[in-house]
């Protein structure tokens, strides 16, 4: 008895009324035989005493694991029969719900596990429960939208979900709203239209909206005019990073246009293939670490390499100079000069450069308002990998609000948690 009742408080169950009889070993499992009973309780019909009639058949509830096993507690459940009105009663107990057969440990464990980036499925093998049991305590978790309150700074971005399936056909991209300093998510909405948009945040109140203050965003032109229309008081800050991006692409397609009439055989065209990489890198950072150049069949620098390329082509030199010049006024925010060169050399560059030019001074005060103040969307960028990691764990997902609701939990709830953690710390 003495040993039975160490397992019993091995396994948790704090319930006095459970009594472990005997435990059996199945070879990939551990079965636990227990019964629950207690005395006779108030008929919770007519209030009248009852008294015990029979033993339940044994109900099989899967619990944690135990000593690396997985463990089935079998439980034989009094009946109680109403000596008034002769209806009967199930004994009831905290180790499970009525009516149920997953204890609750089991269900806390779920959700528990839900908030870490693992599939639903690999969840419902670890606990030996069915997947759609996972995915109905997913569906538990409520988010509730606060129309009251905005973030004074945000950022949005476009989200490929192209493994989620809506009910219209096969959703492409998602959008995303976030909260700059918190890192909360503050939308997530199935499609990234103007229209999906904009009926999302007119239900906040014009006053709410007014208090945004800086939105953070890539270089995607329709939302400049419906932030400007949503939220009036923001300024709009494009990322960093994009527009970078943007000469740093330039640059690459320059390249292959001018790679591509060389013989595909020829030293030019290998040489301009497989370096690559020091064309784009910023010129300050090239390494004077001498080694052996199979193509050039000879000891060399990244500069001299970087030399004989631009040997090839005096056009691939000239943008090559402008591309490194315009990278370092941007990274030394030296604004001014970034925008005089583009100004300055904006008649003389190929149409590759023109385009890139021509968007950079259509966006002119939002590029401005990037190098003056020291938003990004680096934190928004980080939570997007962690959605692809979740994405990409689940291989895909059919239903979006279960994707939204798995984001929601995995990055809302487990920062709330965090902060909680070590505010007592």
């Amino acid at each position: 008895m003495e040993q039975f009742n160490f397992i019993t408080n091995l396994l948790g169950i704090k319930d006095q009324n459970i009594t472990i009889l005997d435990i059996l070993d199945a070879g990939t499992h551990k079965e636990i035989i227990a019964k629950l009973d207690y005395p006779a309780p108030k008929c919770p019909h007519c209030q009248g005493q009852m008294a015990k009639y029979d033993f339940q058949k044994e109900s099989k509830i899967p619990y944690l694991e135990c000593a690396g096993y997985k463990t089935l507690i079998r439980l034989k459940k009094r009946h109680f029969r109403c000596k008034v009105c002769r209806k009967v009663a199930v004994a009831e107990t905290s180790l499970v719900k009525k009516n149920h057969q997953i204890a609750t440990i089991v269900k806390q464990k779920i959700a528990q596990k839900l908030i870490e980036k693992v599939p639903m499925t690999a969840i419902a093998e670890s606990l030996d429960v069915s997947t759609s049991t996972v995915i109905r305590k997913l569906k538990e978790f409520k988010f509730k939208t606060d129309l009251n309150c905005l973030p004074e700074y945000m950022s949005w971005d476009v989200e490929t979900v192209r493994e989620v399936t809506v009910s219209i056909g096969r959703l492409e991209m998602s959008f995303i709203a976030q909260d700059l300093d918190s890192r909360k998510i503050i939308a997530i909405l199935d499609g990234r239209t103007q229209a999906t948009i904009r009926n999302h945040f007119l239900r906040y109140s014009r006053q709410v909206r007014n208090q945004v203050k800086v939105i953070t965003m890539d270089m995607f032109s329709p939302y400049y005019d419906i932030a400007r229309k949503l939220f009036p008081n923001a300024k709009i800050v494009l990322d960093r990073f994009h527009i970078v991006q943007h000469l740093s692409r330039a640059m690459n397609r320059l390249r292959i246009q001018i790679m591509n009439p060389f013989d595909r055989k020829s030293h030019e065209y290998k040489a301009l293939k497989r370096y690559w990489k020091l064309i784009q890198q910023d010129s300050r950072k090239l390494s004077h670490k001498r080694f052996y150049c199979p193509t050039f069949r000879m000891h060399l620098t990244n500069r001299e390499i970087l030399e004989k390329l631009l040997s090839y082509s005096q056009e691939l030199r000239e943008h090559y100079e402008i591309y490194q010049l315009l990278l370092f006024h941007f990274q030394e925010k030296q604004t001014d000069h970034f925008f005089d060169l583009i100004e300055g050399t904006i008649s003389c560059v190929t149409p590759i450069f023109l385009t890139v030019f021509k968007t950079f001074l259509k966006d002119k005060d939002k590029i401005l308002n990037a190098l003056e103040l020291l938003y990004s969307n680096a934190k928004l960028e980080a939570t997007n990998n962690l959605i692809k990691v979740i994405k990409r764990n689940a291989f895909g997902f059919r239903n979006f609000d279960n994707f939204k609701t798995r984001i929601l939990i995995a990055l809302n709830i487990k920062k709330e948690r965090t902060d909680l953690i070590l505010s007592r710390l």
